[in-house]
């Protein structure tokens, strides 16, 4: 374990408000600055009220990629940094920036674990218009989101598998700054961004990590050049700190797959474990997935990786794997055989094509939208979510469609929020007469 270390002379003489207005004049922060700025937060000694006024002069200011990396190390040891070497050379994390109906996690982390390679994660939960890793995976009965440090590391060298919530342990830093951030209009900045997500990627121990950052409109990054910025920073910081990174930046202007909601991405999870999922998604997977074998030296190259992926897709080892590690963290792996046991919706309503045509857009950010309107998402933090409501797509961008055919089924418990729900799906999807251009589904690879 380690833990940032007490303050020294040069520190204990510095006074928050000269970091601030440093900042807020343009300068760059010294390490020292950083360090004791981070750490009086953490331990109470300085007052929201001035961490809040820090982060909007950074909001403003920026921080040059010294400042950043010295953010996200010192965050990252100011709770316990998770040691792994007990597993092995090499074990692999990934981090998503999130988005509608993105459920990769449940599908690389068994495919990648069932090629050899270690997959320790720490995932966290959703806001805003979709749910994280951890709300789809509660879903499933019995499935324990709670692992000490002591079972997150017996699990990872039993089963070389395991997906487990943070813990307050983790870079604590960063989980008050978050908070503060998040009600301070303080949360878009690329340097914050950056070292907020690394710091906890590195506090958790892997030596590989995989960014699997999206663009568009249900991202939090709305252009590909943000997301590359974004992108290309993670990067750096990561291989500042001696980890093999690399990031795959993905299309969000359309939701990923077809379902979006929580037990309904947990049923598309294992539909694509099984060799029936959407295409999108199993191309994302591949690419994600074969980035993550290529940066552990388990394959030479793309070609190779994709090759032991799809071999361990067809010869069922990847969905084996799947059912190892949701037994193993308590979950119901009946599950497998009969998606009835997970929890499911009482209404279920279709949204009708008013016309012939081919699919122009689907609107990612009025999609999630309408998950939220249903209850599978949450709008403030801490609020409860429904695991069975959601929306399952019948075509994506480009696709021929007919008048009367269904573009959408949407699965609701209310409703009063299923006809709320029902005006939105329709107001997302478009339709035009001639084909148009899918987006790429991937838009750059930084590897």
């Amino acid at each position: 374990m380690t833990r940032l270390r007490l303050v020294g002379a040069k520190e204990a003489s510095m006074r928050a408000v000269d970091v601030i207005a440093k900042k807020r004049d343009g300068q760059s922060l010294s390490r020292e600055e950083i360090a004791f700025f981070v750490q009086g937060f953490a331990s109470g000694e300085i007052p929201d009220y001035q961490t809040a006024a820090w982060a909007m002069a950074v909001v403003l200011r920026g921080m040059d990629e010294v400042e950043t990396t010295t953010l996200t190390l010192t965050m990252a040891r100011s709770g316990q940094v998770l040691d792994l070497s007990s597993v092995g050379q090499t074990v692999a994390d990934k981090h998503s920036s999130g988005g509608v109906g993105d459920k990769t996690t449940l599908v690389v982390a068994p495919w990648v674990a069932s090629c050899g390679v270690p997959v320790g994660k720490l995932s966290g939960r959703g806001l805003g218009f979709g749910g994280g890793t951890i709300d789809k995976l509660e879903a499933v009965p019995g499935y324990r989101v709670d692992l000490s440090a002591s079972e997150f590391l017996a699990q990872l060298r039993e089963i070389h598998l395991v997906v487990s919530g943070q813990s307050r342990d983790l870079a604590p830093a960063d989980g008050k700054l978050y908070a503060l951030r998040d009600v301070t209009a303080t949360v878009d900045s690329v340097p914050l961004i950056a070292s907020s997500i690394m710091s906890k990627k590195i506090a958790a121990g892997a030596n590989v990590i995989v960014l699997d950052v999206k663009t568009g409109r249900g991202a939090l990054m709305k252009t590909e050049a943000d997301a590359m910025a974004l992108a290309e920073l993670m990067v750096k910081i990561g291989r500042g700190s001696g980890r093999r990174v690399a990031a795959v930046v993905g299309d969000m202007s359309q939701p990923l797959g077809l379902a979006i909601g929580n037990s309904l991405e947990v049923i598309e999870a294992m539909e694509t474990l099984k060799g029936r999922g959407p295409r999108d998604l199993v191309e994302h997977c591949l690419v994600v997935s074969g980035q993550m074998l290529k940066l552990s030296g388990a394959v030479q190259d793309d070609s190779e990786a994709r090759s032991r992926l799809q071999d361990t897709l067809r010869s069922g080892k990847a969905l084996a794997k799947f059912a190892e590690w949701i037994g193993a963290q308590g979950g119901d792996t009946r599950i497998l055989d009969d998606y009835g046991i997970l929890p499911t919706a009482r209404l279920v309503q279709e949204v009708k094509a008013d016309r012939s045509g081919f699919i122009a857009g689907i609107d990612a950010l009025e999609m999630g939208m309408a998950s939220v309107l249903l209850g599978g998402g949450r709008e403030m933090k801490g609020g409860a979510i429904d695991y069975a409501v959601g929306l399952v797509l019948r075509y994506k961008v480009g696709d021929p469609v007919r008048a009367g055919e269904t573009l959408c089924t949407i699965h609701a418990n209310d409703a009063a929020k299923l006809e709320r729900a029902h005006a939105a799906v329709a107001g997302a999807i478009s339709i035009q007469d001639a084909p148009g251009k899918p987006p790429p589904l991937i838009h750059q690879i930084i590897s």
